[in-house]
């Protein structure tokens, strides 16, 4: 006999508590012969005052409810924020005359950025401080940053909404003046070698970038670059070898490379690698050719060195073949070395080539499941590989790889007061999908003292955009640990984890296969006694969101809580919108629905399109008000119309952030605490809402 679900907090407000009800007004959309009734399309208008309202009665609503839960969420605050180590300094690394890092100072919610010259003795000079920056605003993000070859001039973006609306200014880093900007609706950015020419990536309405621009101080913004196909983004970027300024035109199925020499800002842009059907590329230079990834002979990318020039018919030199069972992921090269990030069977790998010898060799990773990651990389000359690394068990540690001895240093791994990594253990599993294919499966649980069986379950997962989900550390999520939650992490198709052909086997006309995929995960732990469906949560954001709704459409049955964070749920209707951000340029990851065929796809799996009336999980959906990529009104409508149809008593909560993006909350403290409420309720839920 499975649980039964836990009872409505005790409050003497709740028994009479009534949810927000959305008006419905129908809109009609006749698509291939189907008529389409959305009876709340009217929620996409974000200035209509009944749009806020109904925002904010959710908002109270959702505060109501969690109202017994909050001292719960207070002690998971404090637990949380009681392995954060407050007042912290990251490991500095060398860059031109300087040494950089990033401090924080415990009450701050934001980063300060800092650098000494390479003297031991000199002083500290604070470069920006984003705590001075917020001040006065409830948001604050970072965009892009980049320092003049000479280390005075800064360039960086920031945004205030959330909206990923970034402004560019220029500090001159000697006086602490703003000598230009702000240049608006930017992106990516270089200097050239001159230290006063400036690259930089501009938007259009669509948050598409379209268009590279070239800025002297002193002078006018000039065009150089415009991308006009609406399926590619541009980005600018300086090599390594400091050479050369790139500007990279990407789809999500194509690529194309331009570059200028970076002595000789205002030469003509030079075509390096054309674009080609079905063809993604990478490349970075190598100070007497090229060194490119290139997915031209199979699916998993190989690695050629193309000539100075470019590409040229039989100029490319093979230097590693491509083969089916490992993804080249990056490169980065060196004026001694290149490295070639990989994955196989679904972890990362450094394969390191002395350019000299031509010899490789693989940097050691330890722990069954892990995840690691370069840089900051930024000198050319440097024989030494600075990476990151951790593991579910292990806090986010940085190294020094000396790339010709093979010796490997541990600089710093991140303090967690009051963690015992030993109470902790992590495996990876793999468990078949509904065809057989083995669906790889990260865990992650205490080991002192052991779970009992079956335990409390928290299943996660993405599958999309050939992301790989990190099995990386989180000091937050030891709060469920230490109350007996098992945390399983679910590498479904359509994430990157085993390669291309993996990604594929998850999108387009394949994408049911994510959902096949999170359904059999959750099927198994409950068949092995590991979990049962009414302590069983998922969990998801974005593409996950989608993930975890589709799913819960499929097998509402399987679970007891679902947690989706800005979830990509209202498919079809943002895909038939071309001015959105998430439509043109991602036809190629899910389809268009004004093609026939793709419709039959999308009309398939759809979360909003396919609710029905039936009893579903409780559920906590986030959602942004200034989120730009996945839309605001696609959590609400998908809210309003489940609250309509389904046929249970369990709690749907609908929490909207009326002033942050995608992400959530930006401040440390401000992040923290909505982490806490994703928790208390999934502990409310889970019918572990007390002290570990």
């Amino acid at each position: 006999m499975f649980d039964p679900p836990p009872p409505l907090p005790a409050s003497s407000s709740l028994a009479t508590l009534e949810p927000p009800v959305a008006d419905r007004r129908p809109h009609v959309t006749v698509l291939h012969g189907e008529r389409l009734v959305d009876d709340y399309f009217w929620l996409r208008s974000r200035d209509d005052p009944a749009v806020t309202a109904y925002l904010t009665a959710e908002n109270s609503y959702a505060e109501a409810v969690l109202a017994p839960t909050r001292e719960l969420q207070e002690v998971l605050y404090r637990e949380m924020l009681g392995r954060v180590k407050e007042t912290d300094v990251s490991v500095p690394y060398r860059e031109g005359n300087f040494w950089y890092y990033v401090r924080t100072r415990e009450g701050l919610q934001y980063p300060v950025y800092c650098r000494r010259r390479t003297h031991q003795d000199a002083p500290e000079q604070v470069t920006l401080d984003l705590n001075l920056l917020a001040e006065g605003h409830p948001y604050l993000g970072l965009g892009a940053l980049d320092l003049s070859d000479d280390g005075r001039l800064m360039a960086y973006s920031t945004d205030y909404t959330g909206f990923r609306r970034f402004s560019l200014v220029v500090k001159d880093l000697d006086t602490g003046e703003q000598v230009a900007g702000p240049l608006d609706k930017t992106g990516s950015l270089a200097w050239a070698a001159d230290n006063r020419t400036l690259f930089y990536s501009v938007e259009d309405e669509a948050k598409r970038f379209y268009q590279v621009w070239r800025y002297e101080l002193g002078g006018t913004p000039e065009l150089v670059l415009e991308e006009t196909d609406e399926r590619f983004r541009l980005q600018v970027s300086r090599t390594r070898s400091r050479r050369y300024v790139v500007m990279q035109s990407d789809s999500h199925t194509a690529s194309e490379v331009r570059v200028v020499p970076a002595d000789a800002p205002r030469s003509a842009v030079r075509l390096l690698v054309p674009r080609a059907p079905d063809r993604e590329l990478e490349v970075d230079h190598l100070g007497d050719g090229w060194l490119l990834r290139v997915n031209d002979t199979g699916p998993n990318f190989r690695v050629v060195r193309l000539p100075e020039e470019g590409s040229a018919p039989g100029g490319e030199i093979e230097m590693l073949p491509h083969r089916d069972d490992v993804m080249v992921e990056s490169l980065d090269a060196f004026a001694g070395h290149w490295i070639a990030w990989e994955r196989s069977a679904g972890l990362i790998q450094a394969r390191v080539t002395d350019r000299a010898t031509g010899s490789a060799r693989y940097v050691p990773f330890d722990e069954p499941v892990y995840e690691a990651r370069p840089g900051p990389n930024p000198e050319w000359s440097s024989s030494v590989l600075r990476f990151q690394y951790e593991s579910p068990v292990t806090p986010p540690s940085v190294y020094d790889y000396d790339m010709a001895t093979g010796a490997r240093t541990l600089l710093k791994q991140r303090e967690v007061p009051g963690l015992d990594p030993r109470r902790y253990g992590s495996e990876r599993r793999a468990i078949p999908a509904a065809d057989g294919t083995p669906i790889p499966v990260s865990l992650v649980y205490r080991r002192e003292p052991p779970l009992g069986r079956p335990a409390p379950v928290l299943l996660t997962g993405y599958g999309a955009y050939r992301i790989s989900v990190p099995a990386g550390f989180s000091s937050n999520r030891v709060s469920l640990l230490d109350r007996g939650v098992m945390v399983a992490i679910a590498h479904v198709r359509g994430g990157g984890e085993l390669g291309k052909r993996w990604h594929d086997a998850g999108r387009m006309a394949h994408k049911e296969n994510s959902f096949g995929d999170f359904a059999a995960v959750a099927e198994a732990l409950v068949n092995e006694g590991l979990a049962q469906p009414r302590r069983l949560a998922i969990e998801g954001g974005s593409a996950g969101g989608l993930l975890v709704t589709a799913t819960a459409n499929l097998r509402p049955d399987l679970f007891g809580a679902v947690v989706a964070q800005v979830p990509f749920v209202d498919v079809i209707n943002t895909m038939l919108d071309p001015s959105l951000p998430l439509t043109v340029g991602e036809y190629e990851e899910w389809g268009n629905p004004a093609v026939p065929e793709q419709y039959a796809w999308l009309r398939r799996y759809c979360p909003y399109t396919n609710l029905a009336a039936r009893a579903y999980p409780a559920m906590l959906v986030r959602t942004s008000r200034n989120d730009s990529q996945v839309m605001f009104w696609e959590p609400a409508k998908y809210v309003a119309k489940l609250r309509a149809l389904k046929t249970d008593a369990n709690p749907l909560l609908l929490v909207t952030n009326l002033g942050a993006g995608h992400g959530g909350a930006s401040g440390r403290y401000d992040r923290l605490r909505e982490i806490a409420m994703d928790y208390a309720f999934l502990l409310w839920q889970l019918g572990l809402d007390r002290r570990p």
